[in-house]
């Protein structure tokens, strides 16, 4: 086999890896009210079967990603793809609700070792700029794309199977990913566990997030100002100063402080975790209102959500990348944002008697555009100041936050729309706090991402716009 083409096959096969870590993203959010009705989960608690894999995906992301460059990236590419089909099987076959969170950690846990050396991996296998610039405009429509198709394929699963069948497709595409990964997939040569590895650094900061995003979650169960929630968010908080004296003393920390001078990088990471919590609020609670007020099927939910998912994918497949070279990154972003805002006040105004078409229609083709116009632009101005050699830091700390930011928000406004509102006005008032959350970040957009690198597209991103 030539060199060529297993260096194209190899795109395949961790493109198929990553989609599949999309895929399960948002599979299950069309089938939470049967996984509900079957496990005897609490509307709370239910957030925690997408909030489980969250955490776990968005917290060993650094760290998978130093292990790939200590012991190999074959290996936990491999690893993480193992660990994933496993806990897989065993969400398949969960008879609880705390069965199924724990298996949905696992998964986030092997999604997280895979996703955090691919960009390595295509880089390492990609040296030539144009062709570099092909193979991640490819993976950047799996990203966009993959989150969005979940939805149609976790209807059409529930619908015709059962829910259990999310979790075992995975099964025959793991397996797969598995032999040709280990057969098409060159492996680099390690630095060595003498470099260290900052396990510390990794528990605390999970543990922080797991205490926080629980004592959210339960807030409405116990109060927001009760002993139980306050106690929960203090201690989180102990735990994040923790680990940032930590990181301050540590040789080879697994996020050194200085990334946090980096303007651009700061600003569009929490301007990417505000809007992950407004559109995945969305197809979060969207899910519920369509399945719970309007009765839809799983499948019908997932159809509903189609327009959302093929207008990312026009935005993806070159259009977003030809407009930022013509009116720049922030220009375009702010639009995006401007046309995300509106689809959810849209949403807010929903109710039992609000039809499809037009209003439901409009608002989901809207999310789309306006998601697949942000998207890049937020990527290429955060890594636009970042200093070549901690790109895969800057990168692994941008997607880090955007996960946990999510998490947390979407964590936060359930909690706060069940314990203040009931029914279709719970949904409502959900809307209403997502295009809050999308307000922020446009607000933080204007405010600060200026200059130079908020301005103009990246010789990178040139080189992306003219190969797509």
């Amino acid at each position: 086999m030539s060199s060529d083409l297993r260096r194209w096959m190899a795109l395949v096969v961790v493109c198929f890896g990553q989609l599949m870590i999309m895929l399960d993203s948002t599979i299950v959010n069309v089938a939470l009210p049967y996984m509900q009705r079957d496990l005897g989960f609490t509307q709370a608690n239910l957030t925690w079967v997408v909030n489980g894999y969250l955490i776990a995906y968005g917290s060993f992301l650094l760290v998978a990603g130093r292990l790939g460059d200590l012991i190999g990236r074959r290996k936990v590419f491999l690893a993480g793809v193992f660990l994933f089909t496993v806990a897989s099987v065993g969400s398949g076959f969960a008879t609880g609700a705390d069965h199924l969170i724990v298996g949905r950690f696992l998964q986030g846990l092997g999604g997280s070792l895979s996703a955090g050396v691919i960009i390595a991996i295509i880089v390492t296998e990609f040296r030539k700029p144009a062709e570099r610039a092909q193979a991640m405009s490819v993976f950047t429509l799996v990203i966009a794309g993959g989150g969005s198709l979940g939805l149609l394929a976790g209807g059409f699963l529930t619908q015709w199977a059962s829910w259990h069948w999310i979790f075992f497709i995975n099964v025959p595409i793991g397996i797969a990913t598995m032999v040709l990964g280990a057969w098409l997939i060159e492996e680099n040569e390690g630095l060595g566990l003498s470099q260290g590895v900052d396990i510390a650094g990794a528990l605390l900061i999970t543990s922080a997030l797991m205490l926080g995003v629980y004592g959210i979650v339960t807030a409405a169960d116990y109060g927001w100002t009760s002993t139980h929630t306050l106690g929960l968010s203090g201690a989180a908080i102990a735990l994040v100063a923790a680990f940032v004296l930590l990181e301050s003393r540590l040789a080879n920390p697994l996020v050194p402080l200085r990334i946090f001078t980096i303007r651009s990088l700061t600003g569009a990471t929490a301007a990417r975790a505000l809007l992950f919590t407004g559109l995945f609020t969305n197809f979060f609670i969207g899910a519920l209102y369509l399945q719970h007020v309007h009765g839809y099927t799983a499948f019908e939910t997932g159809l509903a959500f189609l327009p959302t998912t093929l207008m990312i994918g026009v935005m993806s497949a070159g259009l977003a990348a030809r407009l930022m070279a013509r009116i720049g990154p922030r220009n375009l972003l702010v639009a995006g944002l401007t046309v995300i805002i509106t689809a959810l006040v849209i949403l807010s105004g929903v109710g039992p008697q609000t039809s499809y078409a037009p209003s439901l229609f409009a608002a989901y083709v809207l999310l789309g555009a306006g998601g697949g116009m942000s998207f890049l632009p937020l990527l290429t101005i955060s890594m636009s100041e970042v200093p070549l050699a901690d790109a895969g830091l800057g990168s692994g700390f941008s997607n880090v936050v955007m996960q946990i930011g999510g998490a947390l928000g979407l964590a936060s406004i359930s909690s706060i729309s069940t314990s203040y509102a009931r029914g279709s006005a719970g949904f409502q008032l959900a809307y209403v706090l997502a295009a809050i959350c999308a307000t922020a970040s446009l607000m933080v957009v204007v405010a600060v991402l200026r200059g130079p690198a908020a301005q103009v597209a990246t010789r990178e991103q040139v080189r992306i716009e003219e190969a797509a």
